[in-house]
């Protein structure tokens, strides 16, 4: 989990994904299943990048009552993913009932997915916390806050900007992850992310993984706009 980089496969359907992949095929890559992708194909998009032996962050980021979050979780847990996550807007109750979900569903001898906590969306502003989300404090000490209770509700990490993660690491400790969307290699679109940063930065923040899509899957050359990007986040520089 640890150094990661994780391709975001914003596609809306399984032939796309599979025409994205076909440069990859003797790789093991570590690919994000957004609500998008999940929605339009199921789970057997999660069973097809399984076969072709890929790491999987399913990203539904559930946010309901607790028990409704704990059986989903059961559901997810069986399907032999990576990673999930949930919103920690929803609390620690539902936070916790997740992990306890996903213990239940994950099949004997397998190991749990690992489970974060999106704090603020990394396309969220200090304006929409203060005047939308009405949160009396910094955008920084509203995802300080989601990081803690999500440590004490036993999150394995959490999903934040790049700019929070060395504050979390130096609080919360560094075996607590913190996985990083907002990713754009200099000279590259923001999109509509707010709060982005190169993978140099991210890397020297101490961002356990980092999430990429669109420099990615909507370059001109996928494949090699991904080592590229690789070696920029490992600081390979030869």
């Amino acid at each position: 989990m640890k150094d990661s980089l994780i391709i975001a496969l914003d596609f809306p359907n399984k032939r796309e994904v599979l025409e994205f992949l076909k440069p990859f095929e003797n790789e093991q890559l570590f690919v994000k299943v957004g609500m998008e992708l999940f929605y339009s194909e199921g789970a057997g998009i999660i069973e097809e990048l399984k076969a072709q032996n890929h790491k999987i962050f399913l990203d539904l980021k559930l946010h309901d009552i607790p028990n409704t979050v704990k059986s989903s979780m059961k559901v997810l847990a069986g399907l032999g993913c990576d990673l999930v996550n949930v919103h920690a807007a929803g609390g620690s109750v539902m936070m916790a009932a997740a992990v306890e979900g996903l213990e239940a569903g994950t099949p004997a001898g397998s190991k749990r997915p690992y489970c974060i906590a999106v704090t603020q969306l990394t396309s969220t502003t200090e304006t929409q916390v203060n005047e939308e989300q009405l949160i009396g404090v910094s955008l920084v000490d509203s995802v300080m806050n989601y990081a803690s209770l999500a440590r004490e509700s036993g999150m394995d990490g959490v999903v934040c900007s790049p700019h929070e993660a060395k504050l979390i690491n130096s609080r919360l400790g560094a075996a607590f992850l913190t996985v990083t969307p907002g990713i754009r290699p200099a000279f590259r679109e923001l999109h509509d992310q707010k709060r982005a940063a190169t993978p140099e930065f991210a890397r020297d923040q101490g961002v356990s993984a980092i999430v990429i899509g669109r420099p990615i899957t909507r370059s001109g050359n996928p494949f090699e706009s991904y080592h590229e990007i690789l070696k920029e986040w490992k600081g390979d520089n030869r």
